[in-house]
């Protein structure tokens, strides 16, 4: 049996040393915040299968917790891979874009990107076709104002915007006030939900697929972080802020590339342009690197 004035001592010890070093260090008191994430990360290590909050709410509290600690810069569309139409456009072509893009809003721009002045909503044109009206000479009755956000905003405060102006597409502006990228309310929801699939969302095997001889066939949509798990990581170590394979092409041709170019990637991939407009890459092919290349870069 313990004798109790050594446990006395011990108690005043301890209570000697934790008065000291809140004397010397004091300590704050966590966060409601630090609270429940160490709460969620102590459930995980325990690893009880007894619980009211299932994995997918878990990871969504998690992104929660850290959703206001992301920038609009960081999310959404990179300004390569934006798909816009010119304010200029005749009505039939706007409708063959939309039925390209799959999208039901797309920005409008006047000089060039960086001037957006507005978007359409496929509803707007759907709304024409589907009651027989006249189509209208210009797209100028169809525009509608996004918001337009610079890319340091921070996440949550734009979701509150969005939300409050029922907008539900924002043009990212950098610092010289041209355009950056676009973010979409989906985009922000996604931060708190994970990715959203829809069906015409296409699988990540239709994007990227083997033709043989280390070949690869490529939509230009495939996002660069897929490329680098399934071909070679090095295709994705680019300074560039670029996230899928026609950004990557068109950061180092300078311009939008067109069909039949080659562009050589400092790995010694070459990337073939199977398919462009003006406007964008939409289909690619991956030569390997030579095999002297590779001798030498061992």
């Amino acid at each position: 049996m313990p004798d109790d004035s050594s446990s006395s001592a011990a108690d005043s010890g301890g209570r000697w040393w934790r008065g000291l070093r809140a004397l010397f260090a004091p300590e704050q008191e966590p966060s409601l915040r630090d609270q429940i994430e160490e709460a969620i990360e102590e459930h995980d290590a325990e690893g009880g299968e007894d619980d009211d909050l299932s994995t997918a709410e878990r990871e969504m509290l998690r992104n929660i917790l850290h959703f206001d600690e992301r920038n609009v810069g960081d999310i959404g569309v990179p300004r390569g891979d934006i798909i816009a139409v010119p304010e200029t456009i005749g009505f039939d072509d706007l409708v063959a874009r939309f039925a390209e893009a799959e999208h039901s809003r797309l920005p409008v721009y006047g000089e060039d990107l960086d001037h957006v002045v507005g978007m359409v909503h496929v509803k707007d044109v759907f709304r024409i076709i589907a009651t027989g009206a006249p189509k209208p000479e210009t797209i100028a009755g169809l525009i509608r104002q996004p918001r337009y956000v610079p890319s340091s905003m921070r996440i949550i405060d734009l979701l509150a915007e969005m939300r409050e102006t029922r907008t539900h597409l924002a043009i990212v502006l950098n610092e010289y006030s041209g355009t950056d990228g676009l973010v979409t309310i989906e985009d922000l929801v996604e931060e708190i939900v994970g990715d959203i699939e829809d069906e015409h969302d296409e699988e990540e095997e239709d994007l990227l697929i083997p033709l043989g001889d280390a070949i690869w066939s490529a939509d230009a949509r495939a996002e660069l972080e897929d490329v680098a798990r399934l071909i070679d990581p090095r295709l994705a170590d680019i300074e560039d802020d670029v996230e899928t394979l026609g950004g990557l092409a068109s950061a180092l041709a300078g311009q939008v590339p067109q069909t039949g170019q080659i562009l050589a990637h400092p790995s010694g991939w070459r990337l073939e342009i199977a398919d462009a407009d003006e406007r964008r890459v939409k289909k690619l092919l991956l030569h390997p690197p030579a095999v002297a290349d590779e001798a030498e870069g061992e």
